[in-house]
């Protein structure tokens, strides 16, 4: 929507890997997409954990076909998924959406409350989350 919120942030997302990522740390690191069409797909391609550098570079994808499909691709995970702090960033991986209605406030008539509403949320069982390995989504025919 045309209406960015904090926490609707926090409940509308697709994510392999969440967590508190550092993309400026090192010359090699990108976050790359590419779309043809047919397919769209985001690369963290060796990035590290703010403050945690020593731990080692992560690569992971993100691939959404035209059909629906939702594949995790996870090249290098250097470190069990669980050892990694939640304490600045969130940790997480799976796929949530959400929506915000704008409501009256009946104390000031002029503004508005934000009432987000989530509606579907799958998570991934981090601790499975390795190198080489993947996640496939596959939607119901319906």
């Amino acid at each position: 929507g045309d209406v960015i919120h904090r926490m609707l942030t926090a409940t509308q997302y697709i994510a392999p890997l969440m967590a508190n990522f550092n993309p400026s740390y090192s010359r090699n690191s990108t976050v790359q997409y590419l779309d043809n069409g047919t397919v769209f797909v985001v690369q963290w391609d060796k990035v590290y954990l703010q403050g945690k550098e020593d731990m080692g570079s992560f690569t992971f994808q993100a691939a959404l076909h035209s059909s629906g499909r939702i594949v995790f691709g996870y090249k290098e995970i250097p470190v069990p998924v669980l050892r990694i702090s939640a304490s600045q960033h969130p940790v997480k991986a799976g796929l949530s959406d959400a929506f915000m209605v704008l409501n009256p406030s009946p104390d000031v008539p002029e503004s508005r409350r934000r009432t987000i509403y989530e509606y579907h949320r799958v998570e991934l069982d981090t601790s499975r989350i390795s190198s080489l390995s993947a996640v496939e989504f596959t939607p119901l025919p319906s």
